[in-house]
């Protein structure tokens, strides 16, 4: 365990640059005030996490996105900040000199890691408001970006401004990952959480042709080794990032202990009629019929235990309800168990403040209406 005797402050790369700004730390230190003082809310957010980092004690307080639970605040060193960062170079080959795009909330880990990144490997990073069409008031290209699938979905247009992506903070659907085929910007689904300091795994998810073989495995970085328990769920070691092991609540499929298929949240399984079924998967094979936000849940039934229900972000519309149905209906790909009992309409779902779902939240919406 890291003490205040061990701790010194993190170095900030000579080559590290911010707004075009050249900065030690003396000058970071004036340039947070300036933007706390003057900025907008992205960049008090961000001038408020400089003077954390360049402050004498070992580690910052964190959020969780809450996505999966209730939030929480957590502790994390930023040695292991550090250690993170460093990995990240290593597996995405983002050396020195780097151009990056902050566009990212900084109160959440990912937006803080991209900072981190840029102060211990000397990046020239820019910030922009994380909006979800960030790269609309982009005019020059960048060498790498962290985004949320929204915000690439929103960004398809100007995908040519960004050489190296990642997306993390949810799924990446089928239908977004079709659409990004053939782009020459290299584009990474990332896995990871708040207590790994952000991700530990990446895959590509729009591969030439001769690497489409490993294209659905994510691949862990440096000096990350993966287990499974006996629910199939992941575990993580990863000293440099974390001293404790990590049992996460994601089943996965090992194929090795760096690779792994990941099927969903041991939270979201639903039993219905003795059968073990994975809201994630089902979701996949209906993201072609379905042109809104939806996600699959379960609700107790008296003869299957739990039957599934699917929960849409829209308006009741009779007639299209009906259209849906049928497409399900004669959708080949489901098995009997996995076909939607119920579909409920939402105007609007429950979300966490970096734009997860809530399912449980929602799913109490629906019920009630």
């Amino acid at each position: 365990m890291q003490t205040k005797n061990t701790f010194s402050i993190p170095e900030i790369h000579q080559g590290f640059t911010i707004n075009k700004n050249s900065l030690d730390k003396e000058g970071l230190k004036y340039f947070a005030h300036n933007f706390i003082k003057e900025g907008e809310v992205y960049e008090q957010e961000a001038g408020y996490f400089l003077l954390d980092w360049i402050s004498d004690k070992d580690h910052i307080v964190v959020q969780t996105s809450g996505s999966t639970g209730k939030p929480k605040k957590i502790k994390v060193f930023k040695q292991h900040m550090v250690n993170s960062a460093l990995a990240t170079g290593k597996f995405f080959k983002l050396q020195e000199g780097t151009t990056a795009l902050l566009c990212l909330p900084v109160n959440y880990i990912a937006g803080k890691m991209m900072l981190v990144r840029a102060m211990v490997l000397g990046w020239k990073i820019d910030l922009v408001p994380p909006k979800t069409n960030p790269l609309d008031t982009v005019y020059k290209q960048y060498d790498f970006c962290a985004m949320v699938p929204l915000q690439l979905d929103n960004s398809i247009s100007r995908l040519h401004l960004v050489k190296k992506l990642i997306v993390g903070g949810g799924p990446v659907s089928e239908n977004l990952k079709s659409l990004v085929q053939g782009f020459k910007t290299k584009i990474y689904e990332t896995y990871g959480m708040t207590e790994t300091v952000s991700h530990i795994a990446a895959r590509r998810i729009n591969p030439k042709k001769k690497d489409k073989k490993d294209a659905g495995f994510f691949k862990a970085l440096p000096n990350i080794t993966l287990n499974t328990d006996d629910r199939d769920c992941l575990i993580v070691k990863a000293p440099q990032l974390n001293e404790e092991t990590i049992i996460t609540n994601d089943v996965v499929e090992l194929k090795t202990y760096k690779k792994f298929i990941w099927k969903g949240r041991y939270d979201n399984v639903i039993n219905s009629g003795g059968v073990k079924l994975f809201p994630e998967e089902i979701e996949i094979k209906l993201q072609l019929l379905i042109g809104h936000r939806f996600f699959i849940s379960a609700v107790p039934d008296d003869s299957l235990g739990n039957k599934v229900v699917l929960v849409i972000e829209r308006d009741y519309d009779k007639i299209s309800s009906h259209t849906l149905k049928e497409g399900i209906q004669n959708l080949k790909t489901l098995n009997k168990y996995e076909i939607p009992k119920e579909i409920y309409f939402v105007p609007q779902f429950i979300g966490t403040d970096n734009g997860k779902i809530q399912r449980v939240k929602t799913l109490e919406i629906a019920l009630h209406n």
